[in-house]
């Protein structure tokens, strides 16, 4: 991210570009330009409190693109990325798309409810040309009946069929009187066999207390957002997947999980910040 990036993108209508958002400041951890300055300034802020952020992001969103495609290798060929951001590298159905066999059709979509992730995620699915097996729902993932009778939910996925449900760093935005685990039990119920439920999430757990104390800063810095943020531990995590198996490796840290590459010293500083896993509904 370079300073010459303060030229801001068009500001969809209804967006608020006065408070920051966390779906602009991951953009921004991850480099790219859907952000303004208030999204800046507050992450350069958030940064200070907790430097390992932006390298867990990126461990985070590696993660992603390793799940998509085992998920594709396991059969899976649809896709619905809850809370999926603005638009960045690695996208859902970019990775499906370079992976897709060919002769083989997709479904990919992505729910957010930040208007800044839903403009720019349409207009790259239509720059893309993938809007005939992508799509994107603007609505919060808190709301499951919502997203799963939208129209653009109903046209793409056949739930009848297996589907990878990617929560890829959103959990921790959803407080326990919204009652997490059940709204991920709604979407499992919904989920037939031979379906993956993916789940991420930071932590602060097993650290040394330095470095938790920056995490709980990192968190209470994150109350003065239009999302505040829930730190939690894996015990936690691990009862959202319900009686579900978790696949190989089981539930680890976002860089452990099928890794494809060895971490340098500075990377494997952030490496103990967050706990992902993906379970299978073999019922």
């Amino acid at each position: 991210m370079t300073e010459s990036q303060d030229l801001a993108p068009e500001a969809p209508e209804g967006v608020d570009t006065d408070k920051p958002s966390a779906a602009r400041m991951y953009d921004w951890y991850l480099g790219g330009t859907h952000n303004w300055a208030v999204d800046r300034e507050f992450g350069k802020q958030v940064v200070e409190l907790f430097p390992q952020v932006r390298e867990l992001a990126r461990q985070n969103r590696q993660f992603l693109g390793r799940a998509v495609r085992a998920a594709m290798d396991a059969g899976i060929r649809q896709f619905l990325d809850l809370g999926s951001g603005v638009p960045t590298v690695g996208n859902v159905h970019e990775i499906v798309r370079k992976h897709l066999p060919e002769g083989e059709r997709a479904g990919v979509v992505y729910v957010d409810y930040e208007p800044v992730a839903a403009a720019h995620g349409t207009l790259l699915l239509e720059r893309d040309g993938a809007t005939d097996w992508a799509g994107l729902v603007q609505a919060d993932l808190r709301d499951t009946g919502a997203v799963l009778r939208h129209e653009t939910t109903r046209r793409l996925i056949d739930f009848s069929q297996p589907v990878c449900v990617l929560m890829i760093a959103v959990l921790h935005f959803i407080g326990g009187d919204d009652h997490p685990q059940e709204i991920v039990e709604r979407y499992r119920r919904k989920l037939a066999p031979g379906s993956w439920l993916a789940i991420s999430h930071i932590t602060s757990e097993g650290a040394p207390e330095e470095d938790a104390a920056a995490v709980r800063r990192f968190a209470d810095a994150y109350r003065n957002t239009s999302n505040p943020l829930w730190v939690r531990d894996k015990a936690d995590i691990a009862r959202w997947f319900g009686n579900w198996p978790l696949v190989e490796p089981g539930l680890v840290h976002p860089a452990d999980w099928r890794p494809e590459t060895k971490l340098t010293p500075i990377e494997a500083i952030s490496r103990p910040f967050g706990w992902c896993g993906v379970a299978e509904n073999q019922a």
